[in-house]
């Protein structure tokens, strides 16, 4: 076949697929409902809001007036459902568009024979390094073996897709630790962001033996969060974060005065808030506040509490006034905070540990940006770039400083031009020399 002909038969694949592909995103977005959707963190909750179902109306006349409250909660939810749509729609035609260049060499490479590799999340590849150490008989097991006591939730089914924990059968040569002893091997693991899987898995292997230990439980929920951040698949991060939660719940209810137990609860509800609905999204954001407050109570000389706090406070400050009154009208009350209270707990963070993170450094930044304190922000965007990169919290808090250094060089030149034009206008013997 001559080489253009073999050129037109790919381009017309490639158009086709192109076209499924649309008519697929069409179908998805209009004619099917959507069994989840990616929402952002509590934190960041001010981004975007989810549908939720409206109570039954009551009869009564007391109830007119929630009635009418709820009639316009549910005009504002059609009207954010819309624009999430559209935003979603905006962002896989980008993705497409992306795609459609790379389809020619990709359908070059399956015509001639060569193998595509798919990228794999960590806990997959975790899940597959232990299974290559099991016999073949172990296989066996079916996808229907399940545990469930006390929040100890673990799932294995018979194909590669899924990467959860695995169970207890595929778990051979565990070495016997003391709890002393596996707790301070999990928290040495975890310190390095690559290992944090390990840290996850050998926690795993010791959680029939210490399963009713507080120490044992606030870290196994730490480590489901640590998960919930590895993980780049939507159904994962569910599962990882409903697990978290509740061991968060068991932990608190053991302990109600241990800080770290109340810390990861309210991390965690931080990350099933991004599940759910508008309704428990708020409710979630009221009970990360709670038991973050009774974390400082306990733990006053944490740092990381101070900067879960600002981050809090600053996403608040930021919230619209529709957000709010969708808070009041759920709720009766509204949350608030200001950008000052924000910067107070971030210096609070540095004043207990200095060069804490990049993170808290470009928050910083923010708040004394808001503030119109230009040359305090310029010195916390200075000392976040000296800081490394290790984390994807990192790389993310990089591209963020850089978007406030430059947007402040902008607005200092600005504020440098109109100074010079004002003091050209009362003195004509002024000039730049001068």
């Amino acid at each position: 076949m001559p080489h253009s002909t073999n050129r037109e038969m790919i381009l017309g694949i490639v158009v086709g697929t192109a076209g499924i592909s649309l008519l697929l995103l069409w179908y998805h977005k209009v004619r099917k409902p959507r069994t989840a959707m990616s929402l952002p963190k509590f934190l960041s909750l001010g981004n975007s809001l989810d549908l939720m179902t409206l109570q039954d109306e009551m009869p009564s006349g007391q109830g007119t007036t929630a009635i009418f409250q709820g009639r316009q909660l549910q005009i504002l939810e059609k009207l954010n459902e819309l624009l999430t749509h559209m935003e979603e729609l905006k962002e896989e035609i980008r993705v497409l568009k992306e795609a459609i260049p790379k389809l020619e060499e990709y359908i070059q490479g399956e015509l001639g024979g060569k193998v595509t590799v798919h990228k794999i999340s960590p806990q997959h590849r975790a899940r597959k390094r232990r299974l290559a150490t099991v016999q073949s008989s172990a296989t066996s097991n079916s996808s229907e073996e399940a545990e469930s006591e006390g929040g100890y939730v673990t799932a294995n089914t018979d194909t590669e897709e899924q990467s959860f924990p695995v169970p207890k059968e595929f778990n051979t040569h565990v070495e016997e630790l003391n709890l002393d002893a596996l707790i301070q091997r999990a928290d040495n693991l975890r310190v390095n962001e690559s290992r944090k899987v390990e840290s996850f898995e050998l926690l795993c292997d010791h959680k029939e033996k210490f399963r009713d230990e507080i120490e044992f439980i606030w870290r196994f929920a730490r480590a489901y969060g640590d998960m919930y951040e590895l993980s780049t698949n939507t159904q994962e991060k569910k599962h990882y974060a409903n697990i978290g939660k509740t061991l968060g719940e068991k932990a608190i209810m053991r302990a109600p005065k241990n800080g770290y137990c109340h810390l990861w609860y309210a991390v965690l509800c931080g990350y099933v808030s991004e599940f759910e609905g508008l309704q428990n999204k708020i409710n979630y954001g009221y009970r990360f506040k709670e038991h973050l407050d009774k974390a400082i109570e306990f733990l006053p000389e944490e740092p990381f509490l101070y900067y879960l706090k600002g981050r809090y406070c600053y996403a608040v400050s930021k919230l619209s006034w529709i957000e709010r009154k969708m808070a009041a009208t759920l709720f009766g009350n509204i949350p608030s905070s200001t950008v000052q209270e924000a910067l107070q707990n971030f210096l609070k963070v540095e004043e207990l540990q200095p060069g804490f993170s990049k993170s808290n450094y470009m928050f910083m930044a923010k708040c004394y940006a808001d503030l119109n304190q230009i040359d305090s922000a310029m010195k916390f965007c200075n000392l976040a770039v000296l800081l490394p990169c290790i984390t994807k919290e990192d790389k993310d808090a990089q591209k963020e400083v850089k978007k406030i250094s430059t947007s402040l060089k902008s607005k200092t030149l600005c504020e440098t031009v109109i100074i010079q034009s004002i003091l050209k206008e009362i003195s004509p013997e002024y000039s730049l020399k001068d």
